[in-house]
């Protein structure tokens, strides 16, 4: 492969400045004077990523040279974050940037401004994602991400009287000047159809419909290193000839675009509302043709070097981000039998070897189903496909448990019983060589309780790979003052890519003058938390007060409900009191509801009541403000989590798998008040049980609690609290109230009394401002473990077997 160098790598302000002005002229067509802030904004961009191209330009040419293995990340959402500061830090222009930008009277901030995060993801799934891609290129692994490019993000949120409204998140109104095209790189998808016998087991598929996948990619840079890999996205285009152009002339004007606008309602949004029949349809399309469009990209990057099939598991790994892209496994079969002529079995040696799982729940209802009607209009000859993968896997069954129908009932890949259905969970497993949870405990509550026949079957299919945060997105750039002082103290930035070297911060928490800055650095955290918050909410918040955080996606399961009905307490606890030792507390929500889902959405808009009965009152509001900041994003993450000093990990034991804002918010120094759920386990085990609050149930005793028959009421009627407290919730909404009283299902009556008691702990150790500051500093030294780049390290060992490849430069 032969390639050159930019011209645009120049380090300096001057050649910066330079290079900025040349994108202005020659790709914007302006000219400084008369500049647009877009325009500005775009040239700048422009001129960061030129200095990426070249990497990226050598990072190609090595891979091609080298042949490696590559890992495919394919998963249903991303959410990257603005790339403006990202991408000036990992290419090491921050400094030059600022200086060329003053020098031409321009405002850094102003620009960063107009970034724009990519709509392609919604919560901790996307962020996942996003992080270990960063981590991949970091540790220079050769791998591509694969995902959708959204036209319009999940959505942008507001409220109206307390609910939340979902209005439209068009990312690229204005471009995206961080993405190349390949507009005639294109990938042929098909839906619905017949299909035709040819010899054996090979079949024909002939669609009845046929779109087509358009890639882009973006440029993923590794930090401290020269690799840069790429996230390829795909765009739902009609055929050439969709456009009816007798129609059009006739006056029929959206009869003449009927077929271009189906096609492309593909890529239109992230994650349809699936609560109607087309809903449904419209999204199984989605995972068709994210699979399609990625497995056929990823035989054209093995067809460059090679030709064997025996050589394509040796090659590519693809790991599935949950069960959204599964049907991969049925789309590969296709393509190997059908049209390369595989036989079956040689087929689904490869298959099952390039497949890896990963698994994020516990839910048997988030465990996606899909009724086999539907498949069968939509994917037929994928149908077929799936029915014989079955067959032959319940052969299997069968015979290691001879005569036990209700074993093959359990692990059939389709589930029988009224509507038929599939399985995706299921198929992952069987079509995979490796299946992992994303903490010990979720890892092994998958094993023992919702893919437990499977884990019984191949135990050694089974692994754990706890999740990771990148500490450059979530430290150096959410945090800088924390990390120039973690810097100062470690003597350089090397921790950015070592996380482990935290715990050289141990020491300092013993140092005065260290907890003094530490605790000023909060303090400053907090001020840009305040003026934000007056901003969004037009709530004044005091930043001398405790900062107690809940940032994650509105599901019962995690609880928020149980963080509403504290605050109800602490006010009518000040309120009777008529303050008497009071420690002043700002309680902050963020998070998003799925539109469809009544019960989360039933929980924010109460707690948005609960707000402003706190913060309208006289005599509480001085004590006890609670603000919920509208459109939670990676944005507003990084604003949130420096500022925190209370994590809320509240969710009912045994339901989060794992959980990032937990780790997110310990390694910038946050106390977690929590259960023993998910990631907390492995969080609390590494900051030492003296600095977590720990609360609540645990697995065992939920499971106990539901054998012996769950009474809710029961806890209403022995605990005065608590039912002055839900009195004045059905004050506002009796059916949250009256759901606690006759089902909960989360538990969260049970769980109340020891919630308030932690709080009241929480509320002991702040007073004691030298021993929180020390607790804090432990968090973040003893947090190093809960780095991407470590989980990316342990998939790397246990399931993909690859090895970095260094790139010279």
């Amino acid at each position: 492969m032969t390639y050159v160098t930019s011209p645009h790598s120049g380090d300096t302000p001057g050649d910066f400045g330079r290079d900025l002005l040349s994108n202005l002229y020659y790709q914007r067509g302006t000219t400084l004077e008369s500049a647009s802030a877009q325009d500005t904004y775009h040239s700048l961009a422009l001129t960061v990523r030129n200095r990426l191209v070249d990497r990226y330009i050598r990072t190609a040419a090595a891979h091609y040279r080298a042949n490696p293995r590559f890992i495919y990340y394919l998963s249903a959402e991303y959410m990257l974050g603005k790339q403006l500061d990202q991408n000036l830090l990992y290419s090491g222009t921050e400094d030059s940037a600022h200086r060329a930008l003053e020098g031409l009277g321009l405002s850094s901030s102003d620009l960063d401004a107009l970034d724009v995060e990519p709509g392609l993801g919604n919560g901790g799934l996307g962020r996942l994602a996003a992080c270990l891609l960063d981590a991949m290129a970091s540790q220079d692994i050769p791998a591509v991400g694969y995902g959708i490019r959204y036209d319009f993000g999940i959505f942008k949120q507001a409220f109206q009287d307390g609910g939340q409204v979902e209005r439209p998140d068009d990312w690229t109104f204005y471009g995206n000047p961080w993405e190349f095209h390949a507009s005639d790189d294109q990938q042929t998808v098909g839906f619905y159809g017949h299909v035709e016998p040819l010899d054996g087991v090979r079949k024909s598929w002939v669609p009845g419909e046929v779109v087509l996948g358009e890639p882009s990619h973006m440029l993923v840079p590794g930090y401290g290193t020269s690799t840069v890999n790429i996230i390829r996205l795909w765009r739902a285009r009609a055929a050439r000839e969709s456009f009816d152009l007798s129609r059009f002339g006739a006056g029929q004007y959206g009869e003449a675009v009927e077929e271009i606008v189906r096609s492309e309602n593909i890529s239109k949004v992230l994650y349809p509302d699936d609560s109607t029949e087309l809903g449904r349809e419209l999204r199984l399309k989605q995972q068709h043709f994210l699979v399609t469009c990625a497995l056929r990209d990823i035989v054209r990057r093995f067809r460059l070097r090679n030709s064997d099939w025996d050589d394509f598991a040796g090659k590519v790994v693809i790991q599935l981000n949950d069960t959204h892209p599964v049907m991969a496994i049925a789309e590969l079969m296709r393509m190997l039998v059908d049209e390369e002529g595989l036989e079956w079995d040689r087929a689904w040696s490869i298959t099952r070897r390039v497949f890896a799982y990963t698994c994020h729940t516990l839910l048997p209802e988030a465990l996606e189903t899909w009724p086999v009607a539907l498949v069968q209009r939509l994917l037929p000859r994928h149908m077929e496909i799936i029915f014989l993968i079955n067959h032959l896997f319940l052969q299997e069954v069968a015979a290691r448990y001879p005569g036990d129908d209700a074993k093959l009932r359990e692990l059939s890949i389709i589930q029988e019983g009224g509507e038929q259905r599939v399985r995706m969970a299921h198929l992952a497993v069987v079509g995979s060589s490796a299946v992992n949870g994303v903490a010990e405990l979720h890892s092994r509550l998958l094993a023992a309780t919702t893919l437990r026949g499977f884990a019984e079957l191949w135990p050694g299919r089974f692994h754990n790979v706890t999740n990771g945060v990148s500490p450059r997105r979530f430290v150096r750039l959410a945090n800088p003052r924390l990390s120039g002082l973690i810097s100062e103290r470690l003597g350089g930035q090397a921790w950015l890519t070592d996380l482990d070297r935290l715990v050289e911060l141990e020491p300092a928490a013993d140092d005065s003058a260290f907890r003094e800055r530490w605790r000023e650095i909060k303090r400053l955290n907090r001020e840009d938390l305040a003026r934000h918050a007056l901003a969004a909410t037009g709530v004044a918040i005091d930043p001398d007060a405790l900062c107690d955080v809940m940032i994650k996606r509105f599901h019962e399961y995690k609880r928020q409900l149980l963080r509403v009905l504290h605050v109800v307490a602490q006010y009518h606890r000040i309120r009777r009191d008529q303050v008497v030792d009071v420690v002043p507390r700002t309680i902050v929500f963020g998070g998003k509801a799925a539109p469809g889902y009544y019960a989360a959405k039933r929980i924010m808009r109460l707690a948005n009541t609960v707000a402003d009965l706190v913060n309208e009152d006289p005599v509480v509001s001085p004590y006890l403000k609670m603000v919920f900041l509208p459109d939670y994003n990676v944005s507003r993450a990084q604003l949130i989590i420096p500022a925190a000093d209370l994590s809320e990990q509240i969710s009912l034991a045994g339901k989060e798998a794992s959980g990032t804002s937990n780790m997110k918010l310990a390694l910038n120094g946050a106390l977690t008040i929590g259960t023993l759920d998910g990631a907390n386990v492995e969080i609390r085990d590494r900051v030492g049980a003296d600095n977590f609050f720990l609360f609540g149930l645990d697995t065992t005793e939920v499971a106990a609690v539901r054998e012996r028959g769950y009474d809710p009421r029961a806890y209403y009627d022995r605990d005065a609290e608590l039912r002055e407290v839900l009195d004045t919730v059905a004050h506002y909404d009796k059916d949250i109230v009256d759901d606690l009283l006759h089902r909960d299902e989360y538990l969260t009556l049970a769980d109340y009394r020891a919630y308030v008691d932690c709080q009241d702990q929480v509320a002991r150790a702040w007073r004691d401002r030298e021993g929180w500051t020390r607790t804090s500093i432990l968090n973040t030294a003893r947090s190093g473990f809960f780095s991407s780049d470590r989980t990316v390290r342990d998939y790397c060992r246990d399931i993909w077997h690859v090895t970095p490849l260094r790139i010279d430069g």
